[in-house]
């Protein structure tokens, strides 16, 4: 991430444009005059003052300190709103935001994970995760639950923090990400001490998940005593579609049955049931390695891989509910209002994306998908014109194959996009393509791989909370309560500080016709000089700058959250009409 760039702020462009204007005018007149005095045969040490003097009396000396202050007093006000701004001109950059990526766990839902269903002996059971496991019980002692148990709890890196004997299971702190604490706490839940049953299956060799393989593996040796099978297990979790790839047989009401065609559309069905459900499902398989190839004494190695990943047994899935926040569906009706497009991009399997974008208005009610318009026509997918769907759900593998120019129509002409299964690279095609588009984007992320999304972004915008270190060091602005909806407090202020240093400058502007014209009148008609080149100074870094920086303390006017944002190519901090308005 730090070797991207990142190229200047909005704000900053637009300075260094009205710099390139005053300038322009500055020395344009201060030339005209100084040649003026020159013709009318005053000498020429007079005449450079007045060259100097008009100079100075254009640029306004008072700005650099106006904006900054601006600036800082709308950071300080969004730090009260829980809005840590990191880099200043990030302030005004969220303003003219018109493109939000965000991620989805965390951000936009709680990253509160609970393992809500389970598909083991081909069906699906509801999970108790009552306290007092009060709540819909199932067959602990069926063999299909035994095996996904075994693999949940070993193929799992979460632990729970210690001294937390007396604290219920669901309230105890965990050290791990969200998905696998939900796990470990399901089956905490189911087999009382996972601490003891882990000693039982020491860990011999890992591999952790990685956005590459989508899938984590680890190989353990077996000192159960009430077991005479000593020999080997090789556990392995990851997305549901990259597991069963690697899997040759099933494990079915305690029998190995071949993976035909007919278990996996059964697995499919339950798959696309659970994803439908807006929860984040992943795949369990495993395999008993053989004795005589993998002796107890065997050295695994997790570089080298001398343990076979694939010809896997399937014994089940797990779905985990994460629910959406409650203030994002406000959130972003807001920014639709305020014309700026909210795309989703995360890891998350393509239905469960869908569904949580529908279940917070991302997809709004009524605006269909390709899939959708085919599904209710009854046609192939191919042979409906993708112009017709205002919504989209991408695949990371089919984002692989798109070109720039076909991603470029895809970000055009759909108005609601969700990209699922991305991988952190394609964050950053992702936000490459808005930007290439001429769009302004703010990036929302709280992990370690959204880094480099958040780096290349116009603005990026890290938890406080849940966030990474290192995506709290590649971002510009950090929201302290993990909240989306901070988000729009933060485009409204961004949208004032335009406002009123647009004020500000034409406030700062309009002191430089009457500081020009004692200069005109001595030079064209000889009356005595009242103001100096030292007086005007003292005039512009002294009583105009008070009323200037007062301006940043303006309210917002009434439509700042109705109108579109504005567009950087033409919607200057200085146009044609703020001068006139200066000068006339």
């Amino acid at each position: 991430a730090s070797g991207l760039d990142t190229g200047e702020t909005p704000i900053a462009k637009e300075i260094h444009h009205f710099i390139h204007i005053i300038t322009g005018v500055a020395v344009f007149l201060g030339v005209t005059f100084f040649i003026i005095a020159f013709i009318l045969g005053y000498h020429w040490l007079d005449a450079v003052i007045f060259l100097i003097g008009i100079i100075v009396a254009n640029v306004p000396e008072g700005l650099l300190a106006t904006v900054t202050v601006c600036l800082t007093l709308t950071a300080k006000r969004m730090a009260s709103k829980n809005c840590l701004v990191k880099n200043l001109e990030a302030v005004e950059t969220l303003g003219s935001t018109s493109t939000i990526c965000s991620d989805k766990t965390g951000t936009l839902t709680q990253n509160r994970m609970t393992v809500a269903h389970m598909w083991f002996d081909n069906q699906i059971i509801e999970a108790d995760t009552t306290e007092d496991q009060s709540g819909i019980q199932y067959d602990r002692t069926s063999p299909g639950f035994k095996a996904l148990s075994r693999i949940a709890t070993l193929c799992n890196r979460a632990e729970f923090k210690g001294g937390q004997k007396d604290v219920p299971i669901l309230k105890r702190e965990v050290n791990g990400d969200a998905s696998e604490s939900a796990i470990l706490k399901c089956m905490a839940l189911a087999l009382d001490d996972v601490t003891e049953y882990r000693k039982k299956y020491p860990k011999l060799c890992e591999i952790p998940f990685n956005s590459t393989n989508k899938y984590q593996v680890s190989v353990h040796a077996n000192n159960d005593r009430n077991e005479n099978d000593k020999r080997h297990i090789l556990v392995m979790k990851g997305a549901p579609e990259r597991i069963l790839e690697r899997c040759s047989t099933i494990f079915i009401g305690g029998k190995e049955k071949v993976l035909d065609e007919d278990m996996k559309e059964a697995f499919n069905n339950a798959y696309l049931e659970l994803g439908g459900l807006g929860e984040r499902v992943l795949g369990f398989c495993d395999m008993i390695l053989p004795a005589d190839k993998y002796p107890p004494d065997f050295k695994y190695d997790a570089d080298e891989v001398n343990f076979p990943v694939t010809g896997l047994r399937f014994v089940g899935l797990m779905s985990m509910i994460d629910p959406p926040r409650a203030a994002v569906p406000d959130a972003v009706a807001k920014c639709r209002s305020a014309g700026i497009k909210v795309i989703m991009v995360t890891g998350d399997h393509p239905i469960t994306a869908k569904a949580i974008a529908k279940s917070v208005g991302i997809i709004s009610e009524g605006n269909e998908t390709v899939e959708d318009i085919a599904q209710r026509l009854n046609i192939p997918v191919q042979e409906v014109n993708p112009r017709e769907a205002k919504a989209a759900v991408i695949h990371g593998t089919n984002l692989k194959d798109l070109s720039s120019e076909e991603l470029d129509d895809v970000l055009k002409y759909h108005t609601e996009i969700v990209f699922a299964r991305t991988s952190p690279q394609q964050k950053l095609i992702i936000v490459e393509g808005c930007q290439r588009l001429g769009a302004i984007v703010a990036v929302t992320g709280d992990g370690v791989n959204d880094s480099p999304a958040l780096k290349k972004a116009d603005i990026g915008v890290a938890m406080g909370i849940a966030g990474s270190d290192v995506s709290k060091q590649a971002a510009d602005m950090i929201l302290l309560d993990d909240n989306f909806a901070s988000i729009v407090t933060g485009v409204e202020e961004g949208r004032l500080i335009f406002d009123n240093l647009k004020k500000s400058i034409a406030y700062t502007l309009t002191s430089n016709i009457p500081e020009i014209s004692p200069f005109l009148m001595f030079i064209l008609f000889d009356i005595p000089l009242p103001l100096g080149t030292v007086t005007i100074l003292c005039i512009d870094l002294g009583t105009d700058m008070v009323p200037a920086i007062s301006l940043a303390y303006e309210e917002a006017e009434t439509d700042i959250m109705k109108r579109p944002p504005r567009n950087p190519f033409y919607d200057k901090l200085v146009n044609a009409r703020l001068i006139s308005m200066a000068y006339g």
